[in-house]
């Protein structure tokens, strides 16, 4: 049977959607990932788009959705991937498991744009490799 897990972050635009993208094509035997985000941007980043594409995986048609879509589902795992999802998100009913993951917002910061975004799209495979291992 497969783990259902909901990755939160604020806007669901970046972190969380690389996380359900990663977590469904690495690991689908073992997992169900859905995302969200607690305030959803309505929108996807064209450099997650490019980052996750640069691996190989298509998410352009991927949807900013809102953490109220699955308000009442049973999750084994609820990983919130930012600081302000965390604050937003404290408790997921219905949850057996929650995570906090404070990885930093790839739109914010120094330096190459598109090298902090292939960071933390690595980042969170890595994340999500040591996770399942742990189901």
């Amino acid at each position: 049977m497969k783990a259902h897990i909901l990755f939160l972050c604020t806007g669901n635009s970046v972190r969380s959607q690389m996380a359900e993208a990663l977590a469904n094509v690495f690991h689908g035997e073992r997992l169900d990932a859905v995302s969200a985000g607690s305030r959803p941007a309505g929108w996807v980043h064209p450099l997650a788009i490019r980052a996750m594409a640069a691996i190989g995986i298509d998410i352009t048609a991927a949807e900013s959705k809102s953490a109220a879509e699955f308000a009442g589902c049973d999750f084994d795992v609820v990983v919130t991937v930012c600081d302000s999802a965390a604050l937003d998100c404290p408790s997921w009913p219905g949850a057996k498991r929650i995570e906090h993951w404070s990885i930093e917002d790839p739109s914010i910061g120094r330096g190459e744009a598109a090298e902090r975004f292939a960071a933390t799209r690595d980042e969170i495979a890595k994340r999500i490799d040591d996770l399942v291992g742990t189901l």
